[in-house]
């Protein structure tokens, strides 16, 4: 039985052309955990929420992956499935997986907007003392989990993984279900570290994006994952973020009911601006009314971008 979440629905958004949400969940979850933003943009937009590699029912092709590019060549499937321009949402490691499909892979020309919540692009810190130790802080952490995991102790690894991640919230106890699906899947662990690790030039990739990309963090999450939100915040162009101070590292799923009418209105909002766009370009002026009218349509592609 799959965990994928992939609803298409007949009544199509108000662009011309019908355009697909795709979203990556954090390690150690599934495509299930996006069940309430399926909800949330009900029938406007095909959905697809697969499981990464070595989660939840994924069967990808490859070994597991050791890079962010194998990684998108794992979901490349769903990718090609999904139908017309692509909405990208990811989450912690699935945010490092939508930011790589985004920057540099064959789908990022297709990319119409992108929503990152505390995406691991860790290498993004390396540019200060400051950051560098948090940079230093994160390589330990995944030394010492993949060491855990090798020598076959799989609960202090995944004890060590949810220590960190907790970041300054409460620690409450995992329920017994919950853990035992961490167990199963903790192999995996060490490869996206080394992928997230591995990952060079962000910060290039970052002032390349071109498209609408709404940024969030949570106030209790380890400072790790609220700097990198900062750092893209100040690259990306036009990047708009948001900040929710009671919220942790899991606040895709803890704060859904705040983050996914903001990631709806930003989908939607990055719909419209390719439909004024689109209409800019079919604007023909050999006559002096249409110069006028195009004149018109530019002025408001302006508001809308102020």
């Amino acid at each position: 039985m799959t965990s994928v979440i992939h609803a298409s629905f007949a009544k199509p958004a108000k662009t011309t052309v019908k355009t697909t949400v795709v979203a990556l969940h954090c390690s150690l979850g599934s495509g299930r955990q996006w069940s309430k933003l399926a909800d949330e943009l009900g029938r406007s937009h095909q959905f697809i929420a697969p499981d990464i590699s070595g989660y939840g029912a994924s069967t990808c092709a490859l070994d597991l992956p050791l890079t962010l590019a194998e990684e998108v060549r794992c979901v490349s499937g769903h990718l090609n499935d999904a139908t017309g321009p692509i909405h990208l949402v990811g989450h912690s490691y699935g945010g490092a997986i939508a930011f790589k499909i985004a920057t540099d892979s064959p789908f990022a020309h297709r990319v119409r907007s992108l929503t990152l919540i505390e995406p691991v692009l860790p290498t993004l810190l390396r540019e200060t003392d400051s950051d560098r130790r948090l940079h230093a802080r994160f390589a330990q952490l995944a030394r010492d989990v993949s060491e855990d995991l090798w020598n076959g102790s799989v609960l202090e690894a995944i004890d060590q993984f949810i220590e960190f991640w907790n970041g300054s919230g409460p620690q409450d106890p995992l329920p017994a279900s919950a853990r035992l699906r961490m167990i199963e899947r903790a192999d995996k662990l060490a490869f996206d570290f080394t992928a997230a690790l591995g990952e060079e030039n962000v910060n290039i990739a970052a002032a390349s994006l071109s498209v609408p990309t709404l940024l969030f963090s949570g106030g209790t999450s380890p400072y790790f994952t609220q700097r990198i939100v900062r750092r893209l915040a100040a690259i990306v162009e036009g990047a708009e973020s948001r900040h929710l101070p009671d919220a942790g590292h899991m606040l895709a799923l803890s704060h859904a009911s705040t983050i996914n009418p903001e990631i709806a209105k930003h989908i939607a909002r990055a719909d419209e601006l390719a439909g004024l766009s689109l209409g800019l370009n079919q604007i023909e002026d050999p006559e002096p009314p249409l110069r006028f009218a195009r004149r018109a349509v530019s002025d408001r592609v302006g508001e809308e971008k102020s």
